[in-house]
């Protein structure tokens, strides 16, 4: 049970407590989907280990894109869109994980270190697209506090990419790295704190708009270009218990013309996903991922969606889901038709 003292007054939080031991609260309807593939389990059983995909599209083989993977007590895995590890780097724990492709090509990988539970890290990776290999390049110190969340977006003022650190503690960090080559170098340029724990992070790349998950008060935007106020954050979509029940989780954006697109994030409390129409933030619907020819899955934290061709099995777009519940395998990271997310949403 996460602090909520600081949201609500001592009354509502015994209310809460009291509740949570003898029924589960449950979010508005949500229409089901099937997952048409899993990953192999993490390696490490019986704990909650399993935590956050990033996937990376082969534009010239759509078939043989990758995705990477975290086993937060252990590494990084690569998979591809089988479900088979192509590889798996040891790399302690390490919690989010997302990709960045450079203007030279180069797949930048980043993932939220949380080794040393006293400072914040992100450790920087390459990702060899033809191999399925991760290379480990450098570990940058963000700032105090347990490094938890991790997202990336387009560089501005002349970096080439931004990387974002929501701390477990409550502060949230953005970072500007030049690429240099290979020789990167970073500088702190935003900082914000939040009343509580925050982790899931996605940027919009057209503007490089942030969008940030705190657990449980709900999902807060950033206009990195906007004006002070825009900069300092409006809290978009709140922890409800009709459209997000707590904890939100993860974050992943679907763009669409020059402001318009989707939202969807991981309403973990009752198993399900919320799905926010932009740049307005209105309600489309909520789904959620039922047993067909995998496995169903719950308590999910960490997601990720591309749109595009996959390949056969996937000819419209990609969504993955962390599975909490795998049993009896550790846990895995389920993969989702997205068109037909959006025929079940009836968005199609």
């Amino acid at each position: 049970m996460k602090n909520l003292s600081k949201l609500l007054p001592l009354a509502a939080v015994l209310a809460i407590v009291s509740g949570c031991a003898t029924t589960p609260i449950m979010g508005d309807p949500a229409v089901e989907v099937t997952a048409s593939a899993e990953t192999h389990p993490v390696g490490t059983a019986n704990a909650d280990a399993a935590d956050d995909p990033a996937i990376w599209r082969n534009a010239e083989d759509p078939a043989a894109s990758l995705i990477v993977a975290t086993d937060k007590k252990a590494g990084l895995y690569v998979y591809g869109l089988d479900g088979l590890a192509h590889h798996f780097l040891p790399g302690g724990r390490l919690n989010n994980v997302d990709i960045f492709e450079l203007a030279d090509g180069t797949v930048l990988v980043g993932a939220s270190e949380r080794t040393d539970p006293a400072n914040a890290k992100v450790a920087l990776f390459t990702l060899d697209t033809r191999r399925g290999e991760l290379r480990h390049v450098t570990t940058i110190d963000v700032g105090p506090g347990e490094g938890y969340g991790f997202c990336m977006g387009p560089g501005r003022d002349g970096a080439d990419v931004m990387l974002y650190s929501p701390v477990k503690e409550g502060s949230l960090h953005g970072q500007a790295l030049r690429w240099n080559g290979g020789n990167a170098t970073v500088e702190t340029v935003f900082r914000h704190e939040l009343a509580s724990q925050p982790e899931g992070c996605v940027v919009d790349p057209r503007d490089g708009t942030l969008y940030v998950g705190e657990e449980m008060a709900g999902i807060w935007r950033f206009r990195m270009d906007g004006t002070p106020e825009e900069r300092a954050g409006e809290l978009v979509a709140r922890v409800d218990n009709a459209m997000l029940v707590a904890d939100v989780e993860g974050l992943a954006i679907v763009p669409e013309g020059d402001r318009g697109g989707l939202l969807v994030a991981s309403s973990q409390g009752d198993n399900a996903y919320a799905v926010f129409r932009l740049p307005g933030m209105e309600p489309v619907g909520r789904f959620r991922i039922a047993a067909g020819r995998v496995g169903s899955a719950e308590e999910t934290d960490g997601i990720d969606l591309k749109l595009g061709d996959f390949g056969p099995e996937f000819p419209a777009g990609l969504f993955i889901a962390q599975d909490g519940m795998n049993e009896p395998e550790a846990q895995n990271f389920k993969l989702v038709r997205w068109d037909s997310v959006l025929e079940a949403l009836g968005e199609r």
